[in-house]
């Protein structure tokens, strides 16, 4: 049975999926990860909402440390913090991992007919 204590991975990951399960974070990370910094009227341009709303969106990129700002003039620059989407990709690509994992092993049970196909908890499936 799986422990109910806390797992800091999941506690560190999720709410950065919870910030980009939006597609219009997902948007604007894109155009961010693409262009590089930009002033909150370049990235609401492109985009069928209000430049408020856009900017409701970054702060909650903000809020999880997906994205800074700095003023400039009358400008407020968003920027990424790619070292907090690598959190994602490292996640990501451990369950691609996984998948694999489990695949190769179905692929070999039908290609042998015997064997190769186990539960992660050790048991035979």
């Amino acid at each position: 049975m799986p422990s109910t204590a806390a797992d800091p991975r999941f506690e560190q990951a999720a709410p950065l999926f919870a910030a980009l399960s939006d597609p219009t974070r997902l948007r604007l990370v894109e155009r961010l990860s693409q262009e590089g910094p930009l002033p909150i009227s370049a990235l609401a341009q492109d985009l069928p909402i209000s430049r408020q709303a856009v900017t409701k969106h970054l702060v909650a990129l903000e809020d999880v440390d997906l994205a800074t700002s700095r003023r400039e003039g009358r400008e407020r620059i968003f920027e990424l913090r790619p070292e907090r989407l690598s959190i994602v990709h490292r996640y990501l690509d451990q369950i691609s991992r996984q998948w694999d994992r489990a695949l190769d092993r179905l692929r070999a049970h039908v290609e042998t007919g015997v064997g190769g196909l186990e539960r992660q908890d050790g048991e035979e499936v």
